[in-house]
């Protein structure tokens, strides 16, 4: 079983649930390591930067992606490494100043790891945008004394519609949650908070007063609904993961026979079209030729 990342009891009213959390995902990322070309390894060392030298934040490197270097360098500039003791956390201000805080401050004010997820509130799961959703945990009975509060706290969910809104701190970041049930698990969402979120309405001013053609409307409606299927996340694949590995394990030293290459859908470019209607009609087009096909298909089997 995958190792839990909190411990800790649900509670709502004088219900108290011990439940563990574990994550909901597991990233498949293909994750590198620097290499010089001669195969020696390459580690982040911790300097003091130039005073001309501008300041980047640190990112975890990704598959596809380069470190940066300024135009002209060949190799880092000289500069004494720091040792870990003495750094400290710091910021600018809007005016430009640096404001910086000790491990002691930071300390003070970080909050303590809770013991329990409170359910402040039922509210309806429609009413939560999903771009508010940060990140999903499983949260199961620590043991079997806990099964039944916890079948009747995610049957009476279930059945009244309702999700439940909490808090909590997990390791040493303060989250707000959602707790929803699922199958046969209640799921803690963890939400960003309000003022997170982006207001989208300020992106684009009037887009919501922009008007549409009917007939166009009518015919993108008619698309959506032949398009219409059930959900199924094993059909959708990372192809670039796939195709990392692919290569990587021709690559290998120990690799024995590669797979066969396998063939790429599509290949054609677009067709150029200048009206959004003649669009429209042939992207209904092809979806009804496509779910007729699915249709015979599913009848022969």
């Amino acid at each position: 079983m995958p190792t839990a990342v909190w411990t800790g009891t649900l509670s709502f009213g004088l219900v108290a649930v011990p439940v563990r959390l574990i994550p909901a995902t597991d990233p498949k990322d293909v994750r590198f390591h620097l290499y010089d070309r001669a195969g020696r390894r390459v580690r982040s060392e911790r300097v003091v930067e130039a005073a001309d030298e501008p300041a980047v934040p640190e990112e975890p490197l990704q598959a596809g992606s380069e470190p940066e270097r300024p135009a002209g360098e060949t190799s880092a500039p000289e500069s004494e490494p720091i040792p870990w003791e003495t750094v400290m956390r710091g910021r600018e201000n809007e005016l430009g100043e640096v404001v910086m805080l000790s491990r002691e401050e930071i300390e003070q004010v970080r909050p303590q790891r809770s013991r329990s997820i409170d359910i402040e509130d039922f509210v309806d799961l429609a009413d939560i945008d999903p771009v508010s959703f940060e990140k999903t945990y499983y949260a199961v009975p620590r043991s079997i004394d806990a099964a039944k509060p916890y079948v009747l706290l995610h049957r009476a969910m279930r059945e009244a519609g309702r999700v439940g809104i909490g808090r909590f701190v997990l390791r040493t970041k303060p989250h707000l949650v959602a707790v929803r049930p699922m199958q046969d698990v209640l799921a803690v969402e963890t939400l960003f908070f309000g003022d997170e979120v982006r207001d989208s309405t300020a992106l684009v001013p009037g887009l919501a007063a922009t008007e549409v053609d009917e007939r166009k409307l009518e015919l993108a409606i008619r698309l959506i609904e032949t398009l219409k299927t059930e959900w199924d996340p094993a059909a959708y694949a990372d192809t670039y993961r796939e195709e990392l590995l692919r290569i990587l394990s021709e690559k290998s030293p120990t690799a024995v026979a590669a797979e066969p290459e396998r063939e790429r859908p599509g290949g054609g470019e677009p067709s150029a079209v200048e009206q959004l209607m003649a669009v429209l009609r042939q992207s209904v087009e092809a979806a009804e030729r496509k779910q007729k096909k699915r249709t015979r298909s599913k009848q022969a089997g």
